[in-house]
């Protein structure tokens, strides 16, 4: 934006709508924004008053309502002295024309620059789009079409913005629902016109990547699941918003965020929750220890230097205060409620208890946590986990099970994943579908409560080793044949290490979940890359998920806007 402006001089207003502010909010902060001349930033969909002897920059997303919205700014009389607009990404001709036709002699640029994406953490990103679940599953949806086109345009930005051109494979389904072809199609085509059109002038040939597009059927489990994980643990039994939590200390109620900035948590996050309170206090002073030696390194401990790190010493207090209290509500958490829950969860979801012994009867499993006086919403997710263990079951059973759970008036909380097309009840044939083969992890070290690994986790390591079947993940196009996994990177670049300039220099696998994608997924990402270090994969959806929000847009499907009830209201 800073090259197309040519205004550094100046003191500008910077105009935002509400996806950009979340995306420059993920990436920068606000002394970035003044080191760069930018004095005030305003909302685009709120009144502003007119400030005529100042420029104005606009970074917006290319539809009809910011159209509209920067068209008023401008007519009758203009608020700004000129506008500057870069768009998200790609802007249809008609709204371009509008734009043009209304405003043309105030705008000095308009650029498309390619990141409608939110990039939340180092290899995670993020559609922002929690409304595409409706438009997706809904047996009542008019704009899936047109919210498939949304999502091609998103994946194209990231592989933009990452300078990569992937070959493309989908998971095949033998159901109806077809998203994912669909979704595979419209990415490859609007790759192809994307890197024609390029500034460059000059095609652009496969790099060495490979873009994994799955539905959320593929696992209905590890969603639903209690994961006792640091981060994932968190989002579900905490009510954490826009990343942040609340905590008491000292009879005082303090916020935190959560987040990249945060050191601690990003070294705390995919550990299991038995492992976070010891290891807060040998991670801080890890963390103290190498800021220390960095600036050793580049000879900074000055008086001024030393004086940043004193700066710094109340930030680290801070970070172990909050750490060490998020880790006490969740053991609580654990300790008064989901211990009781994960036994069962976990022999229903892996098919066997903790001694690799099969689970013969699941309902007699499932059994102690229904008579127990859990909450509904816990209930509910036992008793999916229990139907997605047999693929099924009978009418007469289903309807017990959603009377025992008192739920006769919301049984969309369970019937409504057939609009996923998981299997809800049980049929003579269940060749429509297969539940994906698992790889056999007996042999890893593992904790009780804690042996599920989603199927995510496996469909990333058969890519990366090259061994998907292509009968079940077909290419929408061929990949390079360089690309072939770790095996065929491995060989050519030895030892390379784990840092991200390395993991540049390898190749990409990069993971798209259609229906949002949970924190535990997320987490494979890191742990694939981590131990293949020559493959790097990112990981993407529609939103993330938490298991709440999760049922109340399953339960939402098979309701019209004004019929939708919250799972928060349930006892």
């Amino acid at each position: 934006i800073r090259s197309h402006c040519n205004i550094i001089n100046d003191s500008q207003i910077l105009i935002l709508d509400q996806f950009t502010t979340r995306l420059l909010s993920s990436c920068c902060k606000m002394s970035n924004l003044m080191s760069e001349g930018i004095t005030i930033v305003e909302d685009l969909h709120k009144n502003r008053e007119p400030v005529p002897e100042m420029k104005a920059i606009y970074f917006m997303r290319p539809t009809a309502e910011c159209i509209d919205k920067f068209i008023d700014d401008f007519k009758p009389k203009p608020k700004y002295k000129a506008a500057f607009v870069f768009f998200t990404d790609y802007c249809p001709d008609d709204l371009f024309d509008k734009m043009k036709k209304n405003c043309a002699k105030h705008i000095k640029v308009c650029k498309e620059i390619n990141i409608s994406f939110l990039p939340l953490e180092a290899q995670v990103f993020t559609c922002e789009n929690t409304e595409a679940f409706k438009s997706l599953y809904s047996p009542n949806s008019k704009d899936r079409d047109q919210t498939l086109e949304t999502i091609a345009n998103q994946i194209v930005t990231l592989c933009a913005t990452l300078d990569e051109y992937p070959g493309v494979r989908y998971k095949k389904y033998s159901q109806d629902s077809a998203n994912g072809n669909k979704l595979a199609e419209l990415v490859d085509n609007k790759l192809a016109r994307h890197y024609e059109l390029d500034d460059n002038s000059k095609k652009k040939g496969k790099t060495p990547a490979l873009l994994l597009i799955v539905d959320r059927a593929l696992d209905p489990v590890s969603p639903v699941l209690h994961e006792l994980t640091y981060q994932a643990m968190a989002y579900d039994l905490i009510p954490i918003k826009d990343n942040t939590y609340e905590y008491d200390t000292d009879g005082s109620k303090k916020e935190a965020l959560l987040n990249e900035e945060d050191e601690l948590w990003v070294k705390l996050r995919h550990m299991h929750i038995a492992e976070v309170t010891g290891q807060i206090p040998k991670l801080v002073k890890e963390i103290s220890a190498s800021r220390d030696e960095k600036k050793q390194a580049d000879g900074k401990i000055t008086i001024g230097g030393l004086s940043q790190v004193m700066k710094k010493m109340p930030g680290f207090r801070k970070q172990k205060t909050v750490h060490i209290s998020l880790a006490e509500d969740l053991m609580n958490h654990y300790q008064k409620n989901v211990e009781k829950l994960c036994k069962a969860e976990q022999d229903l979801a892996v098919g066997a208890d903790a001694d690799g012994q099969k689970v013969k009867d699941p309902m007699r499993t499932l059994l102690p946590v229904l008579l127990h006086p859990h909450d509904t919403t816990d209930k509910i997710r036992a008793v999916l986990l229990y139907i997605f263990s047999l693929n099924g079951t009978t009418a007469e059973n289903l309807n017990k099970l959603i009377q025992h759970v008192k739920i006769e008036e919301e049984s969309g909380y369970i019937l409504n994943w057939k609009h996923l097309g998981v299997p809800i009840l049980s049929t003579p044939s269940m060749f429509s579908f297969r539940k994906p083969s698992r790889r056999d992890r007996s042999d890893q070290e593992t904790y009780n409560v804690s042996r599920w690994t989603p199927v995510i986790k496996d469909i990333m390591e058969d890519a990366v080793e090259n061994k998907l079947d292509v009968k079940d993940w077909p290419y929408q196009s061929e990949c390079p044949s360089a690309w072939n996994g770790s095996r065929a990177v491995s060989a050519r670049q030895k030892h390379k290490g784990s840092s991200p300039d390395d993991l540049r220099s390898g190749s990409r696998l990069i993971v798209f979940v259609l229906g949002g994608v949970s924190y535990s997924e997320m987490r494979c990402a890191y742990e694939v890359t981590h131990a293949n270090k020559s493959c790097e994969v990112i990981i993407g959806s529609t939103h993330i998920l938490t298991p709440r929000g999760l049922l109340e847009d399953i339960y939402n499907l098979g309701k019209q806007p004004m019929e939708s009830f919250n799972i928060e209201d349930k006892p």
